[in-house]
């Protein structure tokens, strides 16, 4: 979309993700489609940054398991045709070969119709899983003022971290201009204002138009490439000296706070996935859910207000430093540090601490649920514990993290 008098944006978010490091949670959908923070897809928080920056037409491309995340963005992501806008889920559609993506840039050359269609003159390629706030028309600005083919957004992450990253080295004279992209990196150049950290690849990129499709065109055929954007284009461009660096921290967001300003999280795993969202519920949460000046958007469904009630023996139903989702019955029972999805029960006498449970979760009476991650339609039956013996649940053939998470794959049957 372009402003008034300004460049022609198209958004393009790569959400083909299989998500394997979040099994069982995407045993049956995408990573994408991961539900996240109570009422929210992952994929919520990469098209509300782009809908809040003014970029408002946008594909979506989509491959493993997509029903579940097709289904959520085109009931959620309506837009106004009148004024030209858009959300378009475009599935792998094989126009140059039988065959499916082969990568992020495969990705974005099997669909270059897209681009040929709608003429950009700068297209923003982003990931559909990180939980973050960024406005991209700051990066499109620095972009279009550097002359670059390729603008990556980057982020200062510890340098003990830079084996999970692609990881940007700046030039000396101009610490715009990325002078090596080396992809998760066994001996990272620490910044030289920080020792202690690199400059870390966000997975969001800016490029001008034709550019990329060169780019994307002349990778297709290169029988050695992986077909990746971090992998082989970004380093491709770097050696043509055409690749600049967007630091992720001068990013202004309106509504943000001291404490969650800069916020990113890669939820590529299990325990990411559940320490993302204990950084939620804090009284001075890491990350703001509550900032109405950058809305995270979604769809919630239609369910009824939450309620509190009292319980058996006159037990009050109670939740505290929690996030309660639309629906949501706590009955004589207590919720702490947790995150309860739309339409979550909670029965007399059981305690939920520490926990993400998702829609239609039913808590029994006199159940423990601790440390826990619980997916949609599980019935924890009364009186069972769920958490607080790992042994035990790796017995009940559960899977349980390293840091000890227990995790409930989707409409599993718990015995007693």
């Amino acid at each position: 979309m372009a402003a008034r008098g300004g460049p022609k944006v198209l958004a393009v978010v790569l959400a083909g993700g299989e998500g394997k490091r979040l099994m069982p949670l995407t045993t049956d959908r995408a990573k994408p489609a991961v539900p996240f923070g109570g009422i929210y897809r992952l994929i919520d928080f990469a098209l509300s940054n782009l809908a809040n920056s003014g970029y408002l037409q946008m594909v979506v491309l989509t491959q493993y398991k997509s029903h579940s995340l097709d289904r959520h963005v085109t009931k959620t992501w309506r837009m106004s045709t009148m004024l030209g806008n858009y959300v378009a889920p475009v599935p792998a559609q094989q126009r140059v070969g039988k065959h499916w993506f082969a990568g992020s840039a495969d990705a974005i050359f099997q669909s270059l119709n897209l681009i040929h269609d709608e003429k950009p003159d700068y297209v923003v390629v982003v990931g559909a899983d990180h939980v973050y706030r960024m406005d991209f028309s700051d990066m499109v600005a620095q972009h279009v003022e550097s002359g670059a083919s390729v603008t990556v957004a980057a982020i200062r992450q510890p340098i003990g971290l830079a084996d999970q990253f692609g990881v940007i080295e700046v030039s000396g004279d101009d610490p715009s201009r990325i002078a090596q992209f080396r992809e998760k990196p066994s001996d990272p150049q620490p910044l030289p204002d920080s020792p202690g950290e690199v400059l870390a690849s966000m997975g969001n990129y800016v490029f001008t138009a034709a550019d990329l499709v060169d780019a994307v065109t002349r990778d297709a055929d290169d029988e050695e490439s992986k077909h990746d954007m971090g992998g082989d284009i970004v380093p491709w461009f770097v050696e043509q000296g055409r690749a600049a660096v967007f630091d992720f921290s001068t990013s202004t967001i309106p509504g943000a706070t001291d404490r969650d300003r800069g916020y990113w999280r890669d939820v590529g795993t299990l325990d990411s996935y559940y320490d993302a969202h204990m950084d939620l519920v804090s009284i001075h949460p890491v990350f703001n859910l509550y900032n109405y000046a950058w809305p995270i958007m979604t769809e919630a469904g239609h369910f009824p207000p939450a309620k509190f009630v009292v319980g058996a023996s006159q037990r009050d139903g109670v939740a505290v430093n929690s996030i309660v989702s639309p629906g949501c019955i706590v009955s004589g029972s207590t919720v702490s540090d947790s995150v309860l999805s739309p339409n979550v029960r909670t029965h007399s006498f059981s305690a939920v601490t520490g926990s993400v449970l998702l829609d239609n979760v039913e808590v029994g009476r006199s159940a423990q649920v601790n440390r826990a991650i619980v997916d949609k339609d599980v019935v924890i039956p009364e009186g069972v514990s769920i958490g607080v013996d790992p042994e035990l649940d790796r017995r009940r053939g559960f899977t349980v993290t390293e840091s000890g998470i227990t995790v409930i794959g989707k409409g599993t049957v718990i015995e007693r």
